[in-house]
């Protein structure tokens, strides 16, 4: 045991204390107003879940959606609205732990377990950090090279220069950040609501495709595709995100603001996801609608997608829509990624940089692997980098899950607030069947490759 532990656990149930705020610059810095409606306390709370909701529709999750949908038509939307379920309730704890305890979740860990394990859960973190960020920037270069010709490999460079963008975001306050995300969040949503319409889907089908299939668990190419979708959908930084950025407003230190800052950023969460279920559902519709409809069955790509979208519909503008969706999400992605990034790093080992070079420390990593592998092989070999990128992040998922079903359930950590049996045995069962799905995707993924 470390020598700085004490070898009785405090009765707050925590062996460390945190000396210092997570996101120190911004922590409490949004006043919610005492004493007004409900609506009024709801925009002060609203924000947190927009910014979270973006890593549920990043660029990584484009593949297996359009993938489902050209292949299997609106079959696996149920899937996407079960993994979407399953991300609410995970938020909720976030949000939770972020506010009872005073601490993110890379916090809670450095505090909870001994220095090793703490240090191997920031390494492992790290990674997926990289490797998300990673997505963004193929996601983020393949748009401007559809939108605008722009190489690949140029465009992969481009990403890094976001980092200007995000500073003088944060230099002006979290509330402006949170609108510019918002703001790109709809932007996504208008362009998939226009795709909806032009793509003219069968709403009979669209019903019964939120109905859960027999087919999905029988069919093996159909079941490799669903668990795509749910091990890809909760992101891993997201939860120490959550954790961290609902802690910006500046609510009562109180049981009863507690707990009304809980309700208020439970909803702002549920809301936000819930759009993000409509992107995510949105996307597959559109595949079923224009690829499945033509009996082009093997749109995974997201270049072949734009390729393809406006001439099967007839409308000039629909491959651009889709571009700028895609552009939109990817810079998007970027913003939340780098605020996720300095949580973790500044959570786990107490320790700050500025941001930009944080920023570029985290871009740098994504950015030379992407470079090497689209001058090597173009378009074909970015889009495999997108999936394995994919694999990164579901292996290091259960590493945050668990620990925050872990800590939510302790009553000595979370007191009055701790989950109820109810939610205690559904997250649990939420954090196994996750772990079971991506062990599951990663052997299959691998067996893949080496055959």
């Amino acid at each position: 045991m470390d020598s700085d532990l004490t070898k009785v656990i405090p009765p707050d149930g925590w062996r460390r204390s945190s000396p210092t705020a997570s996101l120190p610059e911004v922590n409490g810095s949004i006043a919610v107003p005492q004493g007004l409606g409900f609506w009024r306390k709801m925009l002060a709370f609203s924000g947190p879940g927009y910014l979270v909701s973006v890593g549920y529709m990043d660029p990584g999750n484009w593949a297996t959606d359009l993938a489902g949908g050209s292949r299997f038509n609106y079959t696996l939307l149920s899937v996407i609205m079960i993994s979407n379920l399953m991300a609410i309730l995970l938020q909720s704890l976030a949000l939770r732990l972020g506010i009872v305890t005073g601490r993110d979740l890379a916090q809670a860990c450095r505090d909870h377990f001994s220095r090793p394990v703490s240090f191997g859960l920031w390494v492992l973190c790290e990674i997926a950090i990289a490797a998300c960020d990673l997505a963004e920037v193929i996601g983020s270069a393949i748009a401007l090279n559809l939108l605008f010709g722009i190489p690949l490999i140029w465009g992969v460079c481009l990403t890094a220069l976001d980092v200007i963008i995000l500073l003088t975001l944060q230099n002006r306050g979290f509330r402006l950040l949170e609108a510019v995300v918002i703001t790109m969040v709809a932007t996504v949503g208008i362009c998939f609501a226009a795709e909806i319409i032009f793509s003219r889907p069968d709403v009979a089908g669209i019903l019964n495709g939120f109905i859960p299939s027999p087919q999905i668990v029988t069919n093996p190419e159909m079941l490799y595709i669903a668990i795509g979708i749910l091990g890809a959908t909760v992101m891993p930084h997201n939860l120490y995100l959550h954790s961290s950025i609902v802690q910006t407003r500046n609510y009562e230190q109180t049981p009863a603001g507690k707990r009304e800052a809980i309700k208020f950023a439970t909803i702002d969460s549920t809301v936000a996801l819930m759009f993000a279920l409509f992107i995510n559902a949105a996307i597959l519709i559109v595949a079923a609608a224009t690829f499945y409809r033509s009996g082009n069955y093997e749109v995974a790509e997201i270049g072949d997608a734009y390729k393809l979208l406006s001439p099967l519909l007839g409308v000039t503008g629909a491959s651009t829509l889709f571009a700028v969706a895609l552009l939109a999400s990817g810079q998007n992605s970027t913003l939340t990624g780098t605020l996720a990034g300095q949580i973790v790093m500044e959570g786990f080992l107490n320790i700050r940089l500025r941001p930009w070079l944080r920023r570029l420390i985290t871009r740098l990593i994504a950015i030379v692997p992407a470079v090497i592998v689209t001058a090597l092989y173009g378009e074909s070999g970015t889009g495999k980098l997108l999936i394995f990128s994919q694999v990164i992040l579901s292996l290091q998922l259960s590493f945050a899950v668990f620990p925050l079903v872990m800590f939510t359930s302790d009553r000595l950590k979370m007191g009055e607030f701790v989950n109820p049996l109810w939610r205690k045995v559904l997250a649990w069962g939420i954090a196994i069947v996750i772990a079971s799905l991506n062990i599951w995707l990663l052997f299959q993924t691998f067996r893949g490759w080496l055959t």
